[in-house]
Order: structure tokens, then sequence, then C-alpha cells
């Protein structure tokens, strides 16, 4: 069971992240077209849960790069998720 949660987690994680990177995309693209579009807060839930691919979506489609609330919280957001993976791989690497 725990081999199982070993692999499906770095999966889901990197779902979760290409999700906010494409969503970043989409958004971008709405708003070149007049479209209606993805709010700043679902934009932001999805940072909270995939950060990574937010930073990446924010640079790559030059989106909400100005917007002063995505450029703190997006890199305080993946900078947590950074700390919490050291501390995950300490307690790994302590219990081995």
């Amino acid at each position: 069971m725990i081999e199982t949660v070993y692999l499906l987690f770095p999966i889901i994680y990197a779902l979760v992240n290409a999700v906010s990177y494409v969503l970043y995309g989409i958004d971008k693209f709405k708003a070149r077209n007049n479209k209606w579009r993805i709010s700043e807060l679902s934009l932001l839930i999805a940072s909270f849960f995939g950060p990574f691919g937010a930073l990446l979506g924010m640079q790559h489609f030059r989106h909400k790069t100005q917007k002063p609330m995505f450029k703190f919280l997006v890199p305080a957001f993946a900078g947590v998720h950074l700390l919490l993976g050291v501390h995950l791989l300490l307690i790994l690497w302590i219990n081995l």
C-alpha cells in the first residue's frame, strides 16, 4: 500500500501542476480574445495546489506577472511546497 502511495503521489502532483499551467494558458487565450475569463481566485487556488505549473504558466504565457498578488503569492506557494518537499524527504530518509 505504501509503495503505491510513493508511486502515485509524484504522478498526481505532476498532473496538478500541469493543470495549473494549462489554466494560465487558457486564461491568457481568453484574455486576448475578450472571452469569459477564469477568476483570479480560481487561478490562485490552482497555484496553491500546483505552484510550479503556475510559475511556469505565468512566465511562459506572460500572464498575471504584473499583478502584485500573483507576483508575491505564487512564488510563496512554491517556496512552501519546496520546504514541505524537503521536510518530507528528510523524514523518509531518517526512517530508512
